[in-house]
């Protein structure tokens, strides 16, 4: 059972408490780009392979409700975080139906470099919200996105970085692979991997305080 990463404690503060089913620091960034401080993150460990003939879109929308509910079940032994709003999402990269893989060794990276050189794609990023009454609601954000063509030198280079590692389809927009983007269409926040707007508009719609830190200054 993944133990939480708390990094507020407000024992007066009556604002609702809000948990990232993530270890990822891109999201949390994100939420605090907008103000929003998260009072824990609770990584998962889920089985995210592809189901058979399963649509990128799809996997993206089924892992982010999967990451969501597992938090709420690792919740259930952690008082401390009782009545939070729990926020997950996941991201896919992918051409055409193809699912490019979150790489882990130098072989997959390069190959997916090698198929993203010169071409668009898409990426997919499922977002989950449980609410404190257990509401789920959900939102897929699709983005297209087209790289340059890459030489050689510049896959070698990219490669040598390590950027790639841990990334679905082998590169960071937010970081040196933003040199080869041409042109994006759609979320660039969800291209990273939290598409801000649609996240907002999920915690504010169900009640969420989203707006409250601006006023105080956050």
């Amino acid at each position: 059972m993944a133990e939480p990463i708390v990094l507020t404690s407000h024992p007066t503060d009556t604002r609702p408490k809000l948990v990232l089913a993530s270890a990822s620091p891109r999201r949390l960034e994100l939420l605090q780009q907008i103000g929003l401080d998260v009072d824990a993150l609770l990584p998962t460990d889920i089985d995210e392979t592809p189901q058979r003939n399963e649509l990128p879109r799809s996997l993206a929308q089924r892992l982010s409700g999967e990451k969501a509910a597992a938090a709420v079940k690792t919740m259930g032994y952690q008082p401390r975080l009782e009545g939070s709003y729990v926020l997950a999402a996941d991201t896919v990269v992918a051409v055409g139906r193809r699912i490019l893989p979150k790489c882990e060794d130098i072989e997959q990276a390069e190959d997916c470099l090698r198929l993203l050189s010169g071409r668009q794609h898409r990426v997919f990023t499922g977002v989950t919200l449980i609410t404190p009454r257990g509401a789920e609601r959900r939102r897929l954000v699709e983005s297209r996105l087209r790289f340059k063509r890459l030489g050689a030198t510049e896959i070698d280079a990219y490669l040598a970085s390590g950027e790639w590692r841990g990334k679905a389809g082998g590169y960071a927009i937010q970081g040196l692979a933003g040199a080869f983007a041409v042109r994006l269409i759609g979320s660039y926040s969800g291209v990273v991997g939290l598409p801000l707007y649609e996240t907002a508009a999920l915690l504010a719609g169900e009640g969420y305080p989203v707006l409250t830190p601006w006023f105080e200054g956050a």
